[in-house]
């Protein structure tokens, strides 16, 4: 007899199987989701990597003029603590003597001094700050001076004020030819309001970042404000001291 349909094993059924390969794709709302978050990341990570770069940038240049304070000591040391006096070297660089109608009202770049003291010690890479080289201000006429007529000749970009008038005498604020202690005095004598009364070397701005007040009416509209590090500069003092200090005149 045959055996009845309800005694017959029960049939299994086997779920579907996913082809091989398969994988679970993003939905565009989860992709949505992680581009948010990623843009959410790098908007607060970018801005402190910008700082970092620029206090770095800060930071080699400080060491820059720290090595122009030591050569200079060092040419001091070996030609009577009188500072050179090349007034006719100033003069005769690319674009000569360039005393501005805007600001500066002299010349204070620096082109004379590396071609000067490449022998004591301040090798052309340390005449100009890194974050110069691509900065308006480190670019500007005012600030950037090549040391021949190259198309590759090595540019200086920063300022040595009391070496900035050299078609005139040399007067108390000038440098040229003087010994320290001799340059700190015809400054008291002079007791410039604009510089300020100096009590030592330690007082003494000597070489700067280039930088535009946004305070002096002749300054250029496109520079007026621009340092090359924001909110202040670079500054080398007479004793070979080396600090960045923050200026209100200068945009942060």
């Amino acid at each position: 007899m045959a055996t009845p349909f309800h005694n017959s094993p029960a049939l299994t059924v086997c779920p579907a199987r996913k082809p091989a390969g398969c994988r679970r794709a993003f939905t565009l709302i989860e992709l949505l989701v992680v581009i948010a978050i990623i843009a959410v990341l790098a908007g607060l990570l970018l801005p402190a990597l910008a700082r970092a770069k620029q206090r770095g940038q800060r930071a080699g240049c400080l060491s820059n003029l720290k090595q122009i304070g030591i050569a200079f000591t060092m040419y001091l040391g070996d030609c009577e603590e009188r500072f050179v006096d090349r007034r006719d070297l100033k003069s005769s660089l690319p674009g000569g003597y360039k005393p501005w109608t805007s600001w500066p009202p002299s010349d204070p770049r620096a082109g004379w001094a590396a071609l000067v003291l490449q022998d004591s010690g301040a090798s052309y890479p340390v005449w100009s700050c890194p974050a110069a080289e691509t900065s308006p201000v480190g670019n500007a006429v005012q600030s950037a001076q090549a040391l021949s007529g190259a198309s590759n000749a090595p540019v200086t970009r920063y300022w040595l004020w009391r070496f900035d008038r050299p078609d005139d005498p040399v007067g108390l604020e000038d440098f040229w030819g003087k010994t320290v202690a001799q340059s700190v005095a015809d400054l008291q004598t002079a007791n410039d309001a604009t510089v300020g009364y100096p009590n030592g070397p330690c007082d003494v701005e000597f070489a700067v970042d280039p930088y535009f007040p946004k305070t002096i009416p002749t300054v250029l509209p496109e520079l007026r404000g621009r340092t090359i590090h924001p909110g202040g500069r670079n500054r080398l003092f007479l004793d070979g001291h080396a600090a960045f200090l923050k200026d209100s005149r200068t945009s942060q």
